[in-house]
């Protein structure tokens, strides 16, 4: 598959379902004297409301919103881009584009937040997923398709743009944001004692090198490794091809994920090359709500393998495959094509990834510990004993103050130090590598993968 097909698979994602049994393939449909009467009933109401609307409208508008009508009637993610949004989207694929850093989809006529981007205008005004987003600048979204409403959040760096969000039982409530070029830095990374941290928000172009980058670093800092934390969290996917690298970059062997579409000989199914950049050290990988497409990709294949321990809570199960298909002179349409497929046979579609662990979002807050009470607040208790023996030199050893390491989660610490999920991972890291689940010193790294 070629690059350009990979990046029509701008990514999707899922449907758990049974173990490999390929759909019934539905009859091609053929062209009949109906199809063709349908046809001409296009063409007459084309032609009424191009003479009878109230406003004068161009040929133009009304063919691309017919065409986006039909499309968008599919499915969610079934759309029409016209020539700017098509070059809109490949910047965005790139790594970098101008807008409020938000990963939304349609849901009943409404926008419904995937994710917001790390860093971005949406993420520090606390956009969360499955905010529902009811109007844009006071103006109702119903009746927009998921491009309008999207391209009505575009605009020029440094305007405002006010959203009305429902979130849960809450009263909706208005937040006002300031656009900003959205620059994609997709991995992060750092250590947590001897526990590396790898935060994936996205999957762009640059994901999969700036992963083996990352570990290089890690492994280099470490002394030694003794396993990684792999954030999925809020990472609305991406790029096909990214998925499928990074989830290589941690197996061994074995398919990390099939497509399939209505035919069953297009099938494709994406393999494991041999080396494990990490050498088997223990994993965990995060997933949550936002977690979607291409990251789900990732969590689905790195579970079904039990190459790492998914913790979190149930991802976002978007499990379809949209191609991007040029349209000369017009743009493209985003059509799906397929769905996505787990190692198992599973289809993550509408019902998502669940974590091996179930750990859900909490707040760490420091309480008053009652006062300790020990052996020496007995009544009559016994003296420690002296040492009988002074060290060489005559002297007694000096006494020096009780260290105490400072409580990574207390208010007041970073906002990293006080993730409960991610302490969580961490601690469940150090405990296998307490017992011997981890090796004692990082194995080699593998050799570096390349993929046809």
């Amino acid at each position: 598959m070629n690059k350009t097909t990979f990046a029509a698979f701008a990514l999707a994602s899922w449907t758990i379902g049974s173990a490999w049994a390929l759909p019934a393939v539905a009859e091609e449909p053929k062209n009949t004297p109906e199809t063709y009467r349908l046809l001409n009933l296009f063409g007459d109401v084309f032609e009424r409301a191009r003479a009878d609307y109230v406003d004068a409208t161009t040929d133009e508008q009304m063919i691309e919103a017919a065409i986006s009508g039909m499309l968008s009637a599919l499915d969610p993610h079934s759309s029409y881009l016209n020539a700017k949004s098509f070059r809109e989207m490949q910047v965005q694929t790139r790594g970098q584009f101008g807008g409020l850093g938000i990963q939304v989809t349609m849901e009943n006529g409404l926008v419904k937040v995937i994710s917001p981007i790390d860093d971005t205008p949406a993420a520090r005004a606390g956009i969360e997923p499955n905010d529902i987003i009811t109007h844009l600048d006071k103006e109702p979204v119903q009746g927009l398709t998921l491009e309008q409403a999207v391209e009505k959040m575009r605009g020029k760096i440094g305007t405002d743009i006010r959203l009305t969000v429902r979130r849960g039982t809450r009263d909706p409530f208005d937040v006002t944001l300031t656009r900003a070029v959205i620059q994609v830095d997709s991995v992060r990374a750092r250590l947590e004692g001897n526990i590396g941290v790898i935060r994936i928000s996205s999957f762009n172009e640059q994901t999969d090198k700036s992963l083996l980058k990352a570990i290089e670093k890690l492994r280099a800092d470490a002394k030694p490794l003794q396993g990684v934390v792999l954030d999925l969290r809020n990472n609305p996917g991406g790029l096909l091809d990214q998925a499928v690298a990074v989830s290589d970059a941690f197996l061994d062997k074995g398919e990390i994920v099939s497509t399939r579409a209505r035919k069953a000989e297009d099938i494709q199914r994406y393999n494991a090359k041999p080396g494990d950049v990490l050498g088997g050290l223990p994993m965990v990988v995060l997933i949550n709500s936002g977690s979607a497409s291409a990251s789900e990709i990732v969590a689905g294949a790195l579970q079904d393998h039990k190459r790492a321990i998914l913790m979190g809570t149930k991802s976002f199960g978007k499990g379809s495959v949209q191609s991007i298909i040029p349209l000369a002179g017009h743009g493209a349409m985003r059509l799906t094509t397929a769905r996505y497929y787990t190692p198992s046979g599973r289809s993550i579609q509408a019902k998502g990834i669940e974590p091996d662990i179930e750990v859900k979002q909490a707040r760490i807050e420091e309480t008053q510990a009652p006062a300790r009470r020990g052996e020496a607040d007995l009544r009559g208790a016994l003296d420690a004993p002296k040492p009988e023996e002074k060290p060489a030199d005559g002297k007694a050893p000096e006494s020096k103050p009780e260290s105490k390491p400072s409580d990574p989660a207390q208010p007041g610490q970073t906002p990293e130090a006080q993730d409960y999920q991610l302490r969580r991972a961490l601690d469940l890291l150090r405990g296998l590598a307490l017992f011997g689940a981890a090796p004692t010193s990082a194995p080699a790294a593998a050799p570096v993968k390349t993929r046809s």
